[in-house]
């Protein structure tokens, strides 16, 4: 009968009535005290670290004291955390790591227990017994249950406080906007919504100051701001302010503009401790694991556990005998832990109502409009201040929302919150259009709204409201119309003027040209849009172009160069490319606006004074080697050459130069030859060519400069004078009185028909000039087998600009011949009449400076159309 150690009172015939085994099964059966074995979990296999049990025995009346059916598979601390942080686990641990018998009495309340526990531990073999009671039976004293009383009403304003502050928290985490609440002097994040926090990706915010969470916000205005209005409480609010981050965390500061605002949170005292952030882009994890391991395995029993769980059940039967008189004794601890939980309760409860006051103060503070709709009539339970500023004089607390605002009856908006309402899925519209009565003159006024409506559920998960969150965009919707209309008025401007105008964003990226830049060049805006300006412009240029461009982009300074874009028939011609730039409130470049303005027929004027150039340079030459009399006129003309090649840089003086620096010296020339001629007796056989010779570069050399001076001297008329209202007719009939002679010795009949357009907003000298050199080529180019008809008339154009027309029936031109050579200086198609060259050249000229151009039809043998478009703005006003 050794089974049983000696502490046992165990007589000889009850060793023969049962076996151990039958009597150990029998006491477990009928015990009126939990009985539980325990299997230590260690940390790794050699360790003495327990960090976990499992069940190896639960008797029937453990079972029902911790309410489970069957031996769990389960761990301990998986059923029943809790006993981490009241000490339970920590007291098992003990107990086995001691040997010693331990007790424990608990008032456990967690993982679905809550009565008052006696334990008593001790560890038999490499397990661990533990016997346990509890009160669930017993009577409870009044104390117990004032306790229990309070802790359900601390339990409850607990609940009540959570509750609404997850409502807040639920209306914030979901708004259509960035949220976030920054909280005392260093601007700690203390709340930040998922929209906010894409701001800087996975970069962690709460907990950190903005200036440590933020940095690249050093040198910008955010940190003062926030200083500001901390310290002076006033609200600060941002419309369209760049603040540049590291959105992705790359290092790469991005550039995006915001419309935010800045309100300061205050205590119960009233003092600022935070402030609270409202932000929208003017430019979208949880995670969970989960844990599971568990392992049951079968409990080896042996004589030795036997004989000390035997022992142990014979204590526990002494230890319940005794349970009255502790649960007497409790009473009075009872009586302490009520008074503990009172006073715990109360202060719960003032903090649940601080907590409470507090988020009431964060809605009715918050700069957003929001309000919470009670019921199936959606009746306005609760509205903040900026809810009411959106519909001000009307009653809305109260009031059902069709009642309130009877307007929203047939609108979207309403069958949205019945949608909400019944369905419980969330919904939102982004700058929705609502008319709303204006109070004062009861006529709908159109607004716009950017809201999102969310359904709300009892404590049963049953809708019984909506939570709207709104703020109105009527002044962004507003802006963005007058943005555009602004951008139509620059594009309409642009397509109304000969230039080639184009803009492009900050680093160059063209995003728009003007209908004058497709026609010249023949590309599509899905061909050129979002790439460099400078892709049609000649391979020779290109180097230049980049070098000065890349320079004008690092400074931000305005930008200038002149170079050869290729047309659409593939030939080039030079334009002087100019670009400024438009700066923000901080200096940097928004947005690049530049033309391209035609100069080939200055670069041809250069070209032509280079021909006149080296041909005095060659008559010099010839003069030189003719007659070392002459050196004094060389040496002149050595000088006029200089004063040419200055003329190249600068054609505003050459009027000036052309009449005083060379005219004069080739007089002088001229006078000096005669004077040879007449003088000097020459020997050379070859003398009297070489004479000739100089005769004719003089003669060549007067009829360029007279023929440069006559352009410049047009090109200094179209700047210099000012337009006037000027009547076709009068000054047609002075032109057609000057060449009265011609026109009498043709036999020429001119009709005139200006009853559209009278009269032109123009400078008088050029539009007589325009006039005189197309009705005199008419004259001079007529057929021989006829008599010159020649209609002079004018119309309107379907772009609103006057049109005039002058149709002969002379000679005619080969267009597909001579069209790209037509406006071009010396150029001349019939030779059988003295001329300059110069005409076409100078009226086409005179009408591309007024910002018009010129179209000419023309068959050979028949006549001549000219049709000249000038500007809408040519009209004079009614």
């Amino acid at each position: 009968m050794s089974d049983f150690p000696a502490s046992t009172s165990y007589s000889a015939d009850a060793r023969s009535l049962t076996p151990p085994e039958d009597l150990l099964e029998g006491l477990l059966t009928v015990s009126l005290t939990g009985v539980a074995l325990y299997k230590p979990v260690y940390a790794r296999p050699v360790s003495p670290e327990i960090i976990d049990f499992t069940f190896a025995l639960l008797n029937p009346k453990a079972r029902q004291i911790l309410g489970l059916t069957e031996l769990p598979s389960q761990t301990y601390l998986q059923l029943y955390p809790h006993t981490l942080a009241t000490g339970v686990f920590e007291f098992h641990c003990r107990a086995f790591a001691s040997g010693r018998q331990e007790q424990y009495s608990i008032n456990y309340q967690g993982d679905g227990l809550d009565n008052f526990f006696h334990l008593s531990a001790r560890r038999v073999g490499e397990a661990l017994l533990v016997s346990f009671t509890d009160t669930a039976e017993q009577s409870r004293t009044a104390v117990e249950e004032a306790l229990r009383a309070s802790q359900a009403r601390e339990k409850a304003a607990r609940a009540e406080a959570e509750a609404q502050r997850n409502v807040l928290h639920g209306l914030f985490m979901q708004a259509p906007a960035m949220i976030t609440m920054l909280e005392g002097p260093n601007h700690i994040f203390r709340l930040v919504n998922p929209l906010y926090q894409e701001l800087v990706g996975n970069r962690p915010l709460l907990g950190k100051p903005i200036r440590e969470a933020m940095p690249e916000l050093k040198d910008q205005a955010i940190f003062a701001l926030l200083d500001r209005v901390y310290r002076t409480g006033e609200t600060f609010r941002a419309s369209e302010m760049q603040v540049q981050l590291d959105h992705d965390n790359t290092g790469q500061l991005g550039e995006r503009y915001y419309n935010f605002i800045y309100q300061a949170t205050r205590n119960q005292a009233g003092e600022v401790n935070g402030i609270l952030v409202f932000a929208n882009e003017v430019t979208e994890l949880l995670l969970s694991r989960q844990r599971a391991e568990g392992s049951e395995r079968m409990l080896a029993e042996t004589n030795e556990e036997l004989a000390a769980l035997n022992e142990e059940l014979t204590v526990t039967n002494e230890e319940l005998i005794s349970a009255n008189l502790e649960v007497q004794s409790t009473n009075s601890e009872l009586e302490r832990r009520v008074q503990q939980r009172t006073r715990e309760a109360q202060r719960a409860q003032a903090e649940a109502e601080r907590q409470q006051a507090r988020l009431r103060r964060f809605f009715m503070q918050a700069p957003a409009a929001i309000c919470i709709l009670d019921g199936p009539e959606l009746v306005f339970e609760l509205v903040n201040p900026n809810y009411e500023q959106l519909f001000p004089g009307r009653k809305l607390l109260g009031r059902p929302i069709l009642e309130a605002l009877p307007e929203i009856a047939g609108h979207q908006m309403y069958h949205t919150f019945r949608q909400v309402y019944e369905t419980g899925a969330t919904h939102q519209e982004l700058a929705i259009h609502i008319p709303i009565v204006q109070p004062e003159t009861g006529q709908l006024q159109d607004r716009y709204f950017t809201y999102i409506q969310q359904p709300r559920y009892d404590e049963h998960g049953r809708i019984d409201g909506v939570l709207v969150f709104a703020y109105e965009v009527t002044d962004l919707m507003l802006a963005r119309r007058r943005t555009e209309q602004s951008e139509q008025a620059f594009r309409t401007l642009t397509n109304a003027i000969s230039n080639l105008v184009w803009t492009a964003g900050p680093t160059g990226e063209v995003d728009y040209y003007n209908e004058q830049w497709y026609a010249y060049t023949g590309q599509a805006p899905e061909q050129v849009l979002g790439q460099s300006w400078m892709k049609f412009f000649h391979p020779q240029d290109l180097p230049q172009l980049y070098r000065q461009w890349n320079t004008a982009l690092s400074a931000g300074a305005p930008y200038q160069a002149e170079a050869r874009l290729r047309r659409l028939n593939g030939s080039y011609r030079w334009f002087l490319v100019r670009a400024l730039p438009l700066h923000d409130e901080q200096g940097h470049v928004t947005q690049w606006f530049g033309a391209n303005t035609d100069i080939h027929e200055q670069k041809e004027l250069a070209e032509a004074l280079q021909l006149a150039t080296q041909k005095l340079a060659a008559s010099n030459k010839e003069l030189w080697a003719a007659n070392e009399q002459a050196q004094a006129a060389n040496l002149q003309l050595e000088l006029t050459n200089e004063q040419l090649t200055r003329i190249n840089e600068d054609l505003d003086n050459f009027v000036y130069t052309a009449s005083h620096d060379l005219q004069q010296p080739v007089h002088n020339m001229a006078g000096v030859f005669e004077e040879l001629k007449r003088t000097a007796t020459f020997h050379d056989p070859d003398a009297e060519r070489l004479m000739t010779m100089f005769e004719d570069a003089l003669g060549q050399i007067r009829a360029t400069i007279q023929g440069l001076t006559q352009v410049v001297q047009a090109e200094r008329l179209t700047q210099g004078h000012p337009r006037e209202v000027v009547e076709l007719l009068p000054l047609t009939t002075s032109v057609m009185q000057s060449m009265r002679t011609q026109i009498a010795e043709r036999q020429a009949r001119f009709i005139l028909d200006f009853a559209a357009v009278p009269c032109l907003l123009f400078g008088r000298l050029n539009l007589q000039s325009i006039l005189y050199n197309l009705l005199s080529n008419a004259l001079k180019y007529a057929h021989p087998d006829r008599p010159p008809v020649v209609h002079v008339s004018t119309r309107v154009t379907a772009g609103g600009g006057p049109l005039l027309l002058v149709q002969d029936n002379g000679l005619g031109m080969d267009l597909d011949r001579f069209g790209p050579d037509l406006f071009k200086m010396f150029r001349r198609f019939h030779d059988h009449v003295p001329g300059s060259g110069l005409g076409l050249y100078l009226v086409n000229r005179i009408v591309q400076q007024a910002g018009g151009h010129i179209e000419i039809r023309s068959t050979p043998g028949s006549g001549t159309t000219f049709r000249l478009h000038f500007p809408p703005d040519s009209l004079p006003p009614a």
